[in-house]
């Protein structure tokens, strides 16, 4: 179980830094939650599953991840490797536009 815990940290740790840009005034806290809540559930898939379990949840979550960024996002105008233009991704998300 250490070794999927450790494999699923390390993606949240690299993920949040590598991504922030994209969600610029997500509190820390939220952040914070979010990889709790994912280790909770990836150390009940672990318990119950093994490492097979969580090795297919993360494909799942992949698979989740391409569709948005390969189909989804492009659908509605927005690249989804870069999320511009950035006027529509935030239209998309709900935010204001930012001040220039």
């Amino acid at each position: 179980m250490l070794f999927d815990l450790s494999l699923v940290a390390l993606i949240l740790a690299v993920s949040n830094v590598a991504f922030r840009r994209f969600d610029p005034d997500k509190p820390l806290w939220r952040r914070l939650l979010k990889s709790v809540f994912t280790l909770a559930i990836s150390a009940a898939i672990s318990q119950y599953f093994g490492r097979t379990g969580v090795l297919i949840a993360i494909g799942i979550a992949l698979l989740l991840l391409i569709y948005v960024h390969a189909i989804w996002l492009p659908r509605h105008g927005i690249n989804g490797w870069t999320a511009e233009p950035r006027d529509k991704y935030y239209a998309l998300r709900g935010w204001s536009p930012p001040n220039p």
